[in-house]
C-alpha cells in the first residue's frame, strides 16, 4: 500500500498549509491503527470490514476524513468473527483526522509540556502528538484494557512509545497534566471532577461535555476552577463509560412514547425535528433539561421524534413532512414545550447563547456559562 501518497493528501485536506500538523498527519500511516471497522449497510446493520483482505478499500477508509467505528457494544471488530451482528451503540472509533486535529489545536500543545489523551480509541490523537511533543510527553488513557493494548502495540509499530493508561476516568484519572484533550463526552458533576484533579494549575483542557456537541476550553487557575470558554466550533463524541458498554437506555419509557396516548394532547407550533442532529438544539435542551434522552423515526413523508426522561416524562411528535405535528407528552415534565421555548429564542433571537459563552468549571464539575443577562449551570447535585 502507498499510505505516504494518501497520508500526505489526507493531511492537505485536515490541515493549512503553514500548520505545524501538516507534516504530522502526513507521516502517520493511520491504516495500522485501524485493521478492522464497523459500517452499517443499507439494512441499517452492522458489517464487519477486514483491511488486510481488500487494501484498496482499507486504504481508502483510513485515508478518509472519517471515523471509522471499531467496537459497537461490547463487541470490537478486531475480536469479531465474518458475520456477526454486534447490538447496541457504538463504543469506541477511529475519531476523524481533521476533529482530532481541531481539538489538539484547542488544547495549545508546547513544548515540553505533558498531554493527557483521554480517550484512547484508535490511537490516532496519540499519534499525532507523539510526533508533536515526543513520546515521553504524552499519556493515553482509555476504561478499556483491550483498546489500551492494542493501540500501544500498533502505536509501536510506528516507533511511537507513550505511557498507555488503563482507568475509569469518571472516578480516578492518575497522574498530573499540563495539558487534557478529550475525545470523549465528560458529564459535568462528578464524571468531570475526577479529570480537573488531574489537571496542573496553569493547565488547560479542551473536552465536549455529555449530550452536547459543546467544545469547552478552559486554563485551570490557583483555586482550581477552570476558567474558560464554549468555542464557536462544534464535535460529537460517544460518552465516558464505567464499564464494558453504556447502561440501558430508558426502554421501558421510549415504548410509552411510541404507543402512549399520554396525559396531554396539542399541536405543536415547529416541524418534527431530529433533535439529535440538530447539534445546538440538542445542546441547549441538555443545559435546561438535562437528561433527556431522544429518538427520531421517518416512514416515507411521516417524520416523528421521541424524547423521554428518567423522571418519567415521555413525549412524541409525529407529522408528514412539515406539518405541525402531533404531540402526546406525560409526565412531570413537558419535553416537547421545554424544545419549543428554545426555538422560539432561537427564532426570536437569531441565535442561542451557547456558542462564545464564558465557562466557569468548580471543583466539583459543576460548568457555570454566562453570557449577557444569560446564566446556566450544569452538573449540580
Amino acid at each position: 500500500m502507498d499510505w505516504e501518497t494518501r497520508a500526505h493528501a489526507l493531511a492537505d485536506q485536515v490541515t493549512d498549509p503553514d500548520s505545524r500538523w501538516l507534516a504530522l498527519v502526513a507521516r502517520t500511516a493511520r491504516h495500522l491503527l485501524v485493521p478492522r471497522w464497523w459500517e452499517v449497510d443499507d439494512a441499517g446493520r452492522w458489517v464487519l470490514r477486514d483491511g488486510p483482505s481488500d487494501p484498496e478499500a482499507w486504504a481508502d477508509a483510513a485515508y478518509a476524513d472519517r471515523s471509522l467505528i471499531t467496537r459497537v457494544g461490547t463487541l470490537h471488530a478486531d475480536q469479531a468473527k465474518p458475520g456477526d451482528q454486534p447490538k447496541g451503540l457504538p463504543t469506541s472509533s477511529a475519531t476523524l483526522p481533521s476533529l482530532v486535529v481541531r481539538m489538539l489545536r484547542h488544547g495549545r500543545l508546547g513544548d515540553g509540556l505533558s498531554l493527557l489523551d483521554l480517550g484512547t480509541g484508535a490511537g490516532g490523537l496519540t499519534a499525532y502528538a507523539c510526533h508533536r511533543l515526543g513520546d515521553g510527553c504524552v499519556t493515553s488513557l482509555d476504561v478499556d484494557p483491550y483498546l489500551v493494548s492494542a493501540a500501544g502495540e500498533r502505536l509501536a509499530s510506528m516507533g511511537h512509545h507513550p505511557k498507555m493508561v488503563t482507568a475509569d476516568a469518571t472516578e480516578h484519572v492518575p497522574g498530573s497534566y499540563d495539558r487534557i484533550v478529550c475525545t470523549v463526552a465528560l458529564t459535568p458533576g462528578p464524571g468531570l471532577r475526577a479529570v480537573l484533579g488531574a489537571l496542573e494549575p496553569g493547565g488547560r483542557i479542551a473536552t465536549t461535555l455529555a449530550h452536547t456537541s459543546l467544545i469547552i476550553t478552559g486554563w485551570k487557575d490557583r483555586n482550581g476552577d477552570v476558567i474558560g470558554q464554549v468555542e464557536r466550533d462544534m464535535a460529537g463524541f460517544m460518552l465516558t463509560r464505567s464499564g464494558d458498554d453504556y447502561p440501558p437506555t430508558l426502554a421501558h419509557l421510549f415504548a410509552l412514547a411510541h404507543g402512549g396516548q399520554g396525559e396531554e394532547t396539542s399541536t405543536g407550533r415547529y416541524p418534527v425535528v431530529d433533535v439529535a442532529n440538530a447539534w445546538e438544539l440538542r445542546s441547549m435542551l441538555e443545559v435546561t433539561t438535562p437528561g433527556v434522552e431522544l429518538g427520531y423515526e421517518i416512514n416515507g413523508r411521516q417524520r416523528t421524534a421521541y424524547l423521554v426522561h428518567p423522571d418519567g416524562s415521555w413525549a412524541r411528535a409525529s407529522a408528514e413532512w412539515t406539518d405541525p405535528p402531533e404531540v402526546h407528552q406525560s409526565g412531570p415534565q413537558r419535553l416537547w414545550d421545554a424544545l419549543e421555548r428554545i426555538r422560539n429564542r432561537l427564532n426570536a433571537e437569531g441565535a442561542l447563547p451557547l456558542l462564545g459563552a464564558r465557562v466557569r468549571i468548580t471543583p466539583d464539575g459543576v460548568c457555570h456559562l454566562s453570557r449577557g443577562r444569560w446564566r446556566a449551570s450544569i452538573g449540580a447535585l
